[in-house]
């Protein structure tokens, strides 16, 4: 390529050709100057703060699409913190996989601040699981409130409801003292988790109490027991306290139920009685076809009684007399009970 400039420049006049590469110099140079000036604000920063960015490391980053003003400011942050052994390059590797580098930088500051054991490689992975780390170190120092149960969550109730052995409903609402556990926020349960733990360790709580009279006089013991429990097991939380704010009496739900049992078995009582009367009811009808039958057989025993000689005629007017004495003493009986005054 040489050979072939000075070939060109050979054949070239003399003015002409140096007056080209003066003139191809002085664009580069340019060029040059251009993109020294564009960066060397951020240079110069960097420079005057100790952070240790060089003027190749911010043109690569222009290249490679990263923010240069917001991986230098974090570079400053840390540097003057007193947070040392994080390069350039790992604040750019972090931006790259999407993470909040300015979030991640003020965590590692605040963390440094509280002497909380946090990491640059614990720090970008708990803010690439999407958790907001800044809350989480904040919380770590300064303990949230959570309350039992959360109103304002979708579907969320104002009180935990529970029943005690003596049927009483009581109503319980809590307030959950708790702060991040660093070490377990990756893949540690959340908020909600926590609520509904407590939610059920207060059930469980006044449900084994033997009346609800204990839990009013002695509501700390439902704290007590919830956290014997250790319900922050697993969890990205530490429960320090767990205050019962509020106890109410609800309804007689044994004396409900008890009046629910009550009517049930009534109506299962009237049922077998109204089975047994209409099995007695077919029982007299079907005695009654069985005496119309034996009714329908005299005749014939009469035929066969003439037939034989056994029954005579003197016989026969005989019983129609009786016959005819019984049915006038009957018809003489149900007028009299007809005339006779009603008391």
């Amino acid at each position: 390529m040489d050979a072939s400039l000075g070939l060109i420049l050979a054949q070239m006049p003399k003015s002409g050709g140096w007056t080209i590469v003066w003139v191809v110099l002085g664009l580069v140079l340019l060029v040059a100057i251009v993109v020294i000036m564009q960066f060397f604000r951020l240079w110069l920063q960097a420079f005057m703060s100790n952070a240790d960015v060089s003027m190749a490391e911010l043109i690569g980053m222009r290249l490679r699409k990263v923010d240069a003003a917001t991986i230098v400011l974090a570079k400053i942050q840390l540097v003057k913190a007193g947070i040392h052994g994080i390069s350039t390059n790992d604040l750019e590797s972090h931006y790259l996989a999407g993470g909040r580098v300015p979030n991640v930088s003020r965590a590692m500051i605040a963390a440094n601040r509280a002497v909380l054991d946090l990491d640059w490689k614990k720090s970008c992975a708990i803010d690439l699981a999407g958790r907001d780390i800044i809350d989480a170190v904040r919380t770590s120092v300064d303990p949230k409130v959570i309350d039992v149960p959360n109103p304002e969550a979708p579907g969320g109730k104002r009180t935990i409801d529970a029943v005690s052995k003596d049927g009483i409903q009581l109503r319980a609402k809590a307030r959950v003292t708790v702060r991040t556990n660093i070490s377990q926020l990756i893949g540690g349960a959340t908020e909600e988790t926590i609520v509904a733990r407590v939610g059920e360790g207060i059930v469980s709580a006044i449900g084994s109490a033997n009346s609800h009279k204990d839990v009013l006089e002695n509501p700390d013991r439902i704290s007590k027991t919830v956290l014997d429990r250790g319900l922050d097991s697993g969890t990205a939380f530490e429960i320090l306290s767990i205050d019962i704010a509020d106890v109410d009496v609800g309804e007689n739900i044994g004396a409900k139920l008890q009046a629910d049992q009550a009517d049930a078995d009534k109506r299962r009582f009237q049922a077998e009685a109204e089975k047994r009367r209409a099995m007695a009811v077919a029982l007299a009808q079907e005695n009654a076809a069985l005496v119309v039958l034996a009714e329908a057989e005299v005749p014939k025993a009469m035929a066969e009684a003439f037939r034989k000689g056994n029954f005579g005629v003197m016989d026969y007017y005989r019983m129609k007399n009786i016959q005819a004495d019984t049915d006038m003493r009957g018809s003489i009986g149900k007028d009299d009970d007809a005339t006779a005054p009603k008391g």
